[in-house]
């Protein structure tokens, strides 16, 4: 999803950050996902609304007993509901201590934590050889950088379903549009060995 002394200026400054906050107003929370400051984090915080993450897990095609991991888990609801309504186990990954902390104890106290595991870990950086679905709300550069992750750990028929942001030089199997409140959601996804090139070291 990202001093001036003279009067006049600071009344551009004002203008200027005037305009900014209602551009954001009409732009976010897709472009305001692409602004942000810290290398090592894929996206901000912004949560996936409830009703595209149910259709993202569809579209995946989880089944029971199968293995979903969430890239930049935040809350946690991707996970939550992949466990609750697709009986699948889920794995969380989550860089912001402070968030992963806050969903770890959630997951607890929903009783979840036999088939939900939350990580405070980089997604770059994590094994997902054991993946069967690999959800992503991360930005484009961010797909970018992760792609010869999935490519090179992924078995043939994994899926990879993203919100909003497209894996480029990936062919989707299919893509959908929803509209939740008035803003669009795309949804992309993508089976291995299909469309889209495998890699593996």
């Amino acid at each position: 999803m990202f001093n001036i002394v003279s009067h006049t200026v600071r009344i551009s400054a004002i203008g200027a950050a005037l305009f900014a906050v209602l551009a954001g107003a009409v732009l976010v929370p897709k472009a305001a996902a692409q602004r942000y400051s810290d290398p090592d984090t894929l996206a901000p915080a912004y949560p996936t609304p409830q009703t595209v993450v149910e259709r993202m897990l569809a579209l995946a095609d989880v089944r029971p007993g199968e293995v979903v991991y969430d890239l930049g888990c935040g809350d946690g609801r991707i996970v939550i509901t992949a466990a609750t309504k697709f009986s699948a186990h889920a794995v969380g990954v989550e860089i912001r201590r402070d968030i992963y902390e806050t969903t770890l104890a959630h997951v607890a106290a929903m009783g979840l934590s036999d088939r939900v595991r939350i990580i405070h870990g980089d997604a770059l950086k994590t094994d997902l050889t054991g993946a069967d679905v690999v959800t992503l709300y991360l930005l484009t550069s961010s797909n970018e950088r992760l792609r010869p992750v999935l490519e090179a750990q992924l078995r043939p028929g994994a899926r990879v379903v993203s919100h909003d942001f497209e894996i480029r030089g990936w062919k989707p199997e299919q893509v959908e549009k929803m509209m939740v409140e008035g803003r669009p959601h795309m949804i992309y996804a993508y089976r291995m060995g299909t469309n889209v090139e495998r890699k593996r070291k």
